[in-house]
C-alpha cells in the first residue's frame, strides 16, 4: 500500500511538472506573440505617422501655389508698370506660370508615390484615403487655376500687342503730320535774300535797269526771272536780321515798308525784320550795298 502511494505521488509530480512545463512554454509563446504584435503595431503607427507627415508636406507645397482664380497672387507686390503684359514683364509672368506648373507636376508625382506606398504598406485607413483624395482634388484645382491664369496672360499679351501696334501707327501718323506741318511752317517762314553791289547783282541776274536817257536816270529793279542759286534761304521765325558788308545799303525788292527797318550797327548796315508775316509776303529779298 505504501509503495502504491509513492508511485501515485511520483506520477502526480511528473504530471504537474509536465503541466508546468507546458504552461511555461505557452506563456513564452504568448509573450513572444505579444511582443511581435506590439512591434507590428509600432511599425504600423510609424508608417501611419510618416504618411500623415508626407500628406502635410504635400498640402503645404500646394498651399504655396497661391494662384487665385484671377491670378492676383502672380502680381502681388508689383508696381503698375510691372503689371503691363509686354516685353520682359510678359515673359516674367510666363516664367512664373511655368514654375507653378513644375511645382504642381512634382506634387502629383509625390501623391502617386505616397498612394503606392500606402497600398504597399497595407495601411487600410479610410481617413488616409480621404486625405489623399483631397490632395488629388487640390492638385486638379490648381491645374485649372494655372490654365485660367495662362489664358489671361496670353489674352493680355495679345491686347498689349494690338495696343502697341495701334500706338505705333498713331505715333507714325503724328510724326508724319508734325513733319508736314514743320515743312509747311518752314516753307511759309522762309525768304531768300541776296546782298551785293550793282555789278554783282547784275552779273547774277538778280537786278536789271529800266528807263532813263542815254544811260542816265535808269531805275534799278529786281529781275523777273532771277537765278535762285544767288540767294540764301532764311527762316524768319528763327532769324530776323540780315547783315550787309558795307555802311550803305538799300532794299531793292518790294517788301512792305512797315515790315522792316535799316539800321547802321558797328559800321555795317543791317536789315531788321519787324513784321515777319508781312515781310515774307515777298519771298525774294534783294539788298543793294555800296
Amino acid at each position: 500500500m505504501k509503495k502504491t502511494t509513492q508511485w501515485v505521488l511520483v506520477g502526480v509530480t511528473v504530471l504537474l511538472a509536465g503541466v508546468a512545463t507546458a504552461l511555461y512554454v505557452q506563456n513564452q509563446n504568448t509573450q513572444q506573440k505579444l511582443a511581435a504584435s506590439q512591434g507590428n503595431e509600432t511599425q504600423v503607427q510609424d508608417r501611419y505617422d510618416r504618411t500623415l507627415e508626407s500628406i502635410a508636406e504635400i498640402q503645404d507645397s500646394l498651399d504655396a501655389v497661391a494662384v487665385g482664380p484671377e491670378g492676383r497672387a502672380m502680381f502681388e507686390g508689383k508696381t503698375e508698370s510691372e503689371r503691363r503684359m509686354s516685353g520682359p514683364n510678359r515673359q516674367d509672368a510666363l516664367d512664373r506660370i511655368a514654375a507653378l506648373r513644375t511645382s504642381i507636376a512634382q506634387n502629383k508625382e509625390r501623391i502617386q508615390t505616397l498612394e503606392a506606398n500606402v497600398k504597399k504598406s497595407g495601411l487600410k485607413v479610410s481617413s488616409l484615403n480621404k486625405l489623399i483624395a483631397s490632395l488629388k482634388r487640390n492638385v486638379s484645382e490648381k491645374e485649372d487655376e494655372i490654365a485660367v491664369l495662362n489664358a489671361r496672360v496670353e489674352s493680355l499679351g495679345q491686347q498689349v500687342t494690338t495696343l502697341t501696334t495701334t500706338v505705333a501707327e498713331r505715333e507714325d501718323t503724328l510724326r508724319t503730320r508734325d513733319t508736314q506741318l514743320e515743312e509747311r511752317r518752314r516753307e511759309m517762314a522762309t525768304v531768300y535774300y541776296v546782298v551785293g553791289d550793282k555789278s554783282q547783282l547784275r552779273q547774277s541776274g538778280v537786278i536789271e535797269s529800266k528807263g532813263g536817257v542815254l544811260g542816265v536816270g535808269k531805275t534799278i529793279t529786281t529781275s523777273r526771272t532771277p537765278s535762285m542759286t544767288a540767294f540764301t534761304p532764311m527762316d524768319t521765325d528763327q532769324e530776323t536780321v540780315i547783315r550787309t558788308p558795307t555802311a550803305k545799303a538799300r532794299l531793292i525788292s518790294a517788301q512792305p515798308a512797315g515790315s522792316y527797318a535799316l539800321q547802321l550797327v558797328d559800321g555795317h548796315m543791317e536789315l531788321h525784320i519787324i513784321d515777319p508775316v508781312e515781310f515774307r509776303k515777298v519771298k525774294q529779298v534783294v539788298i543793294l550795298s555800296s
